[in-house]
């Protein structure tokens, strides 16, 4: 290399170490466009680091309590466990009816068993407890907006239960009343009953049996009039109370910022490898990898939908002509531009939770990294026998309809916004050894997420 070549190299190190420490006064750093995320701080999530611990204890209890579903056998932790990064492992989560955790998840027996899959993946659950997260599920159907109830818009509409703080309280409100995912089919149980009638929030509805439940539990009770100041007795006991709690929980167990990453943004020399740094430098580069058009932000997601040509798995959303699609986005705008558009997710521990994409299509963070280097080319040439999910034939007959229908395929192709890049077989190893770097060390062992016991004394197998 001649003295041209290396001083160019020393400049571009440079300016690449020198980044975070630009970014932090306020200064772009020659050379770095665009510039880097600031360092998390405590300011960025709600609890401002001061969380309070008797209400997340209570939280961590209701997230592994199956008492919460409506036939008493599945908890949130069932489809978000510590054991597999905040997801399930699966493409599409097994949801009320099956037995067992993770990848060796079943769909269950007899009249019991699952009615079908859950139609979009399960996503994890890191950093939620961020501001910036005001937009929840992968098609945004929980989101701030000043025209609602609390500032949020739900599946509620206007019935959403007065003093919910945040959008991930308000999140928490909904799973509970999936048929499909806690609450169980009609005629099972009346939760399920409620659930199945729209019944969310009146006095027989879903909602209100839950804080009845809870009601009856005196372990529960005394934790809650010991987390709640305007809790004196059982009877004031709502179920915003313990979506409050969940959230609370979620919030502080979660928060992902000690990553290579931000010890590197923080100034910590040495901190990531020089592969991820290179890396680095493609992710950030709007002329090669340009990941940062999509995945700007301190948490690697600049919170849009985008259409990026994912492949259609699964039952789908009741969507099309046939009902095997989902329209995702569109769904909750009403306008059509938005069909096909999901959520861009965070990328904070990433490497951690797989499958990835709204319906698990993809299996590795290999693969699903591939896709976006050409995504039209990755959904036509998709490989199905990645997908990762037990089988049951009924449930396998619905799994690739959409992508067996060329019109689909093509409306899915049509409507992708992502652009090819042109990325080496080195590139794409440093970009995946940058997304490695993402990754807290502390989540890497969340064992001690999990309670010794729960108050209902219901068992924590699964």
């Amino acid at each position: 290399m001649g003295k041209p070549q290396i001083l160019w190299a020393a400049i571009a190190a440079l300016s690449i170490w020198t980044a975070p420490f630009a970014h932090a006064a306020g200064k772009s750093p020659a050379g770095a466009k665009p510039s880097l995320p600031p360092p998390v701080t405590d300011a960025d999530y709600y609890d401002n680091g001061a969380p309070d611990p008797i209400k997340v204890a209570l939280g961590a209890q209701l997230f592994f309590d199956k008492v919460l579903s409506g036939n008493f056998n599945i908890s949130c932790a069932t489809c978000h466990h510590s054991f597999t990064g905040t997801s399930d492992g699966l493409a599409l989560p097994v949801g009320e009816g099956g037995r067992g955790l993770g990848v060796t998840r079943d769909t269950g027996i007899g009249p019991s068993a699952v009615h079908e899959r859950v139609p979009r993946n399960a996503p994890q659950l890191f950093n939620l407890g961020a501001r910036e997260f005001d937009r929840m599920f992968h098609d945004g159907r929980v989101q701030a907006n000043p025209n609602f109830p609390n500032g949020i818009e739900s599946p509620a509409a206007m019935n959403l239960p007065n003093g919910i703080d945040n959008v991930l309280v308000a999140q928490v409100m909904f799973p509970v009343t999936s048929g499909t995912e806690m609450a169980g089919q009609a005629g099972e149980n009346p939760i399920a009953d409620a659930a199945a009638a729209g019944d969310l929030a009146g006095p027989d509805g879903v909602w209100a049996q839950l804080a009845e439940r809870l009601r009856g539990i005196e372990g529960y009770v005394v934790q809650f009039i010991a987390a709640y100041p305007e809790i004196i007795s059982a009877e004031d006991i709502e179920f915003r109370h313990a979506a409050e709690a969940i959230a609370a929980f979620e919030a502080v167990n979660w928060r992902a910022d000690n990553s290579p990453f931000d010890r590197y943004l923080r100034g910590e020399e040495g901190a990531i490898s020089k592969s991820a740094l290179n890396g680095m430098r493609i992710f950030y580069s709007r002329n090669k990898g340009n990941c940062v058009s999509c995945h700007a932000g301190i948490f690697q997601t600049d919170q849009s939908f985008r259409a990026i040509a994912m492949p259609q798995v699964g039952p789908g959303k009741g969507d099309g002509t046939y009902g095997y699609e989902d329209f995702g986005r569109e769904r909750v705008t009403g306008d059509q531009a938005d069909r096909y558009k999901f959520r861009v997710p965070t990328l904070r521990n990433v490497a951690l939770t797989a499958p990835y994409g709204h319906a698990g299509a993809y299996d590795t963070l290999a693969a699903v990294v591939r896709h976006h280097i050409d995504p039209v080319a990755s959904q036509q040439s998709y490989d199905a026998s990645q997908l990762r999910m037990p089988s049951r034939p009924d449930l396998d007959a619905d799994d690739l309809l959409a992508m067996n229908d060329p019109a689909v395929v093509a409306a899915v192709a049509d409507a992708s916004e992502l652009d090819p890049v042109v990325l080496g077989e080195e590139d794409i190893a440093r970009l995946i050894d940058f997304l490695h770097a993402l990754t807290d060390p502390r989540m890497l062992d969340l064992r001690g997420d999990i309670p010794v016991s729960i108050s209902s004394g219901l068992p924590l197998a699964e």
